[in-house]
């Protein structure tokens, strides 16, 4: 629902948007930007028609004020005047008022419940929504609550702790044989720590208050076949501990992760470089206490405070290279995340991502996604369909695909851009094909000029019915698509025509 109001988020023809099936987007009226928007809640003017006051909002209250131009919506507990916000809002008025005069949660949940909603609107607070001591007296205590989460979702891990002179020991036991390297992340922060496990659809939290210090790195190891993790951290000094420490928020929790709040860390940039004229590669590394591998087809959230507002945006971490060679040496490999990004320079993010100094930090989220990687087992045939920066979720499947799946016999992609000087690493691309003769890659241009002979046009069942043929009728395939909106809504149509089963493709986000 509250979407980041930019029109910028994404910006015109950005592939840098959320969610793989998209939604509708409304042009917005000029002097209505992001931007627009900021300059009108540091102006002074009242937003919320209460003159500064905050007030408690019963139900009953809520519900009279349903109305464009008296427009109240709660989320989570607190209530907002969104009338001032309606002609900002990229997703149009009639996205807003789906939750006119009521609980707006859920609504917002299903769309950008990563949204820094309380920074955006935080002039247009109306006041907390009065609780009915009714309501209270049916309220579970946090266990049960807990018990019946664990009910619902996967069994209830378990986790207990050990120690040396030297180390200690926290072992995580999730019952589960999927679990890898990529299920578990890791937070230490002074005295904080955090353990994530993300077990199916759900999140097993750890989350302690340390007893006694411990130095800034630590080692993670997984035994998949018994569903075991381990994180061994190393005392700063050689003391028995008597307790590992005392728990924090949502300690020893298994919660859905649709109702689980984003957490940030900052990262330091350590390079920026050229890729195409408007298209840099980001490489920001993690901080020593941080143990976090974003998993292929998953993306995160960047979050850079622009003149005083709190501005997320979503991206698809890539691979350093389409080359292990190519790799940074310096440190160990998980200790980077690499971003492809395009800079529009009419943007608001792009550009005051693009003036970071090297040493700069910048705040990014844990990963989120929906794609397995269980749909590349025993794969044969795999297509990738990408236009312009959508090619960024390509990087890792390529890497993936091509080094750790032994049934594959082709992979062919075709990449959709405007000009030449538009192709992502198209030499890196041109030589893997080179290289390893199971890969095809096709580049197609829809404004070439008149030296270039390859393919040309734009999405169409002409150019995807001639590239995207099986080896066998019966083969195993997997499509990946990634691009603009319109892009990707097309293509999957097109895809559909040509036989190509819902169960055969996935769309990312950029």
């Amino acid at each position: 629902m509250l979407n980041v109001p930019s029109q910028s988020f994404p910006a015109p023809r950005s592939q840098q948007r959320v969610a793989a099936g998209g939604r509708s987007k409304v042009p917005l009226k000029q002097g209505r930007s992001l931007m627009d928007w900021i300059r009108l809640t540091k102006s002074g003017k009242d937003l919320t028609g209460l003159k500064g006051r905050l007030i408690e909002v019963t139900e009953e209250e809520l519900k009279k004020h349903n109305k464009k131009d008296d427009c109240w919506v709660c989320i989570r507990g607190f209530v907002y005047n969104v009338s001032p916000y309606m002609e900002y809002h990229p997703g149009g008025e009639d996205e807003l008022m789906r939750a006119a005069g009521s609980d707006g949660t859920e609504l917002f949940d299903q769309v950008h419940r990563w949204v820094n909603y309380e920074s955006m609107l935080k002039e247009c607070l109306v006041g907390r929504m009065a609780v009915k001591p009714t309501v209270l007296k049916g309220m579970l205590p946090k266990s049960q609550v807990t018990e019946t989460l664990a009910k619902e979702g996967p069994s209830y891990p378990s986790y207990d702790w050990f120690q040396t002179d030297s180390l200690v020991t926290i072992a995580i036991y999730t019952k589960q044989k999927d679990i890898n390297l990529d299920s578990i992340i890791v937070d230490h922060q002074d005295d904080s720590f955090r353990a994530e496990t993300i077990i199916k659809d759900h999140l097993y939290l750890i989350h302690i208050g340390l007893s006694h210090e411990v130095q800034e790195d630590f080692s993670v190891r997984v035994i998949e076949s018994v569903g075991k993790i381990e994180i061994v951290l190393k005392k700063k000094e050689n003391t028995s501990w008597n307790f590992l420490g005392h728990p924090l928020e949502n300690h020893h929790s298994l919660i859905p992760r649709k109702d689980t709040g984003l957490y940030y860390r900052k990262c330091q940039l350590i390079s920026k470089e050229d890729v195409t004229h408007d298209t840099r590669l980001f490489c920001l590394m993690l901080p020593p206490s941080t143990h976090l591998q974003v998993p292929i087809g998953q993306h995160v959230y960047l979050r850079l405070p622009i003149t005083g507002t709190e501005i997320v945006k979503p991206y698809t971490p890539i691979s350093g290279s389409l080359f292990s060679e190519f790799k940074e040496p310096v440190l160990p490999n998980n200790k980077y995340i690499y971003f492809l990004i395009k800079i529009y320079p009419t943007g608001l993010f792009t550009p005051e991502l693009d003036r970071l100094q090297i040493g700069d930090f910048v705040s990014v989220s844990s990963p989120e996604g929906n794609f397995k990687i269980s749909a590349f087992q025993e794969l044969e045939d795999l297509f990738l369909l990408a236009a312009g920066t959508g090619f960024t979720p390509m990087v890792k499947i390529l890497n993936y695909a091509l080094t750790d799946i032994p049934t594959l016999r082709k992979v062919k992609l075709m990449f959709f851009n405007k000009t030449e000087d538009d192709i992502i690493w198209r030499s890196q691309l041109e030589k893997l094909a080179f290289k390893d003769k199971r890969l095809d890659v096709e580049f197609v241009l829809s404004a070439p000029t008149s030296e270039w002979n390859g393919k040309q046009g734009h999405i169409s069942p002409a150019l995807l019915s001639e590239f995207f043929k099986r080896n066998l009728d019966k083969s195993k395939v997997l499509v990946c698509i990634c691009g603009p909106v319109p892009f990707t809504e097309q293509g999957i149509r097109l895809l559909h025509d040509l036989n190509f089963s819902k169960n055969e493709i996935h769309s990312f986000t950029a």
